[in-house]
This record gives structure tokens, C-alpha cells and sequence, in this order.
């Protein structure tokens, strides 16, 4: 399998929320140096994680706090 490779150098370490469960279904954030925002799956380390810009973080940030994600 053929996986692309995402350059995660200039990364700080992983965050978890203080807002995850105990079995930990939760995701983990670090910021690079450059702004990059990384997200990855707690459960699964070993994946490669998302990595967006930060105005892209930004935007979703702001989107949750406008409640457009609430079901």
C-alpha cells in the first residue's frame, strides 16, 4: 500500500482535549512552527494525521463556535 507522506518536521507536541472521554475516542492537535495545524486519531497513532493550514483551523474554529456543526 502506498501511503503519502506528509512532512510533520517543525511540529510541537500532541495535544489531547481536557473534553475526551476515558476510552479515549478522541482526536489529538499540534501546531508547527509555520502555522500548520496537524489532526490525528488517538487510537490509532499510526496513521498518517490530516495536516491543514492555519486559516483553514481558523475557519473551523470559528465554525464551532457559530454552532454549525451542532446536530
Amino acid at each position: 500500500m502506498n501511503r503519502i507522506r506528509t512532512d510533520l518536521s517543525g511540529f510541537t507536541e500532541w495535544k489531547k482535549s481536557s473534553f475526551s472521554n476515558a476510552n479515549d475516542n478522541c482526536v489529538e492537535v499540534a501546531f508547527a512552527t509555520d502555522g500548520r495545524v496537524a489532526v490525528r486519531d488517538s487510537k490509532d497513532r499510526s496513521l498518517l494525521p490530516h495536516v491543514y493550514a492555519r486559516e483553514e483551523w481558523d475557519a473551523f474554529l470559528a465554525g464551532i463556535a457559530a454552532g454549525e456543526f451542532r446536530a
